[in-house]
């Protein structure tokens, strides 16, 4: 469980319930050609079931879970194939821990205003995340910092999965118009 020094990137596509980042991230995995991680199936089942009765998660639960994500990270990086996990990473405490691997992490915050991500909700059928959640989702949400490397990607006008890919690439590779923090780049 050391750290990383070097090995590839790992790119974590971040975001609350309903962003688009599970369906982005393994469209941006595969167009990459390296593993997906989606975070979720990383929760034990007494995660999984205390959200399906619609209570939020406190900092003691996700603590296995945030291990067993970090670790994820840490293997992917060093595998020298890298990675992109779809992972909530709503605080940046989360986020400084991924970084703390030594891995070269980069983020894609899907931005997605609450109405929206409610209606999006809505429509899904399912997952055991319900959109009564979404309340706590943003009140724990620390959007990314300038001094984080990735990108914030607006979803909010988008329906179409490979309309949010094509801007998640342009944002990570030429830091195009919906990215706000471009120190990053897929190469």
């Amino acid at each position: 469980m050391g750290e990383v020094v070097g090995g590839a990137r790992v790119v974590v596509v971040m975001g609350v319930s309903g962003s688009g980042k599970s369906t982005v991230g393994a469209r941006l995995a595969d167009l990459l050609g390296v593993p997906f991680l989606e975070a979720d199936d990383l929760h034990p089942a007494s995660n999984r079931a205390k959200m399906a009765s619609g209570h939020p998660l406190d900092d003691a639960d996700r603590r296995p879970w945030l291990a067993a994500v970090t670790e994820w990270i840490r293997a992917a990086a060093a595998s020298g194939q890298g990675g992109v996990a779809a992972c909530s990473a709503l605080r940046r405490a989360y986020r400084d821990r991924f970084r703390r691997t030594g891995a070269d992490v980069r983020f894609v915050y899907l931005a997605l205003d609450r109405a929206v991500a409610e209606r999006r909700l809505a429509r899904r059928r399912g997952h055991f995340m319900p959109a009564r959640l979404l309340d706590s989702q943003y009140a724990t949400l620390d959007p990314l910092h300038a001094d984080e490397p990735g990108v914030t990607v607006d979803v909010n006008a988008s329906e179409s999965p490979a309309e949010v890919l094509e801007a998640v690439v342009r944002a990570l590779t030429d830091g195009g118009p919906t990215s706000r923090n471009t120190s990053s780049g897929l190469r």
